[in-house]
């Protein structure tokens, strides 16, 4: 999962949106990756200057 929530970040840097990096990892891994909400919840961490990818789960 760690390894998801860095891509999550790279794409909030790049300025995409949580939509749009969904979509990215649904069609890299399948439905088997995080859910549409789970991405929206890290970018709204992510807004608030938390980038610890690693303490949440």
């Amino acid at each position: 999962k760690e390894y998801l929530r860095r891509i999550l970040l790279h794409y909030f840097i790049q300025k995409k949106s949580a939509a749009e990096a969904h979509r990215i990892l649904i069609e890299t891994y399948g439905d088997h990756t995080l859910s549409e909400i789970t991405c929206r919840d890290w970018f709204r961490r992510f807004k608030n200057n938390d980038f610890d990818v690693e303490a949440k789960d």
